[in-house]
């Protein structure tokens, strides 16, 4: 049986690349939504996505 390819959904990006930069990238994205102005701009965006 042949090993299904992962999905790259059409990027041509490596998966070991992407999950290179996801593990730099979730770390510094999770601090500032922890942040005051990343729960304040998160608030903004929910109020915007109601409308």
């Amino acid at each position: 049986m042949a090993k299904k390819k992962p999905n790259d959904y059409g990027t041509g990006i490596p998966l070991h690349e992407v999950e290179s930069l996801a593990r730099v990238l979730l770390p510094e994205i999770q601090k500032f939504f922890e942040s005051a102005e990343g729960q304040k701009e998160f608030r903004e965006w929910k109020e915007r996505q109601q409308k």
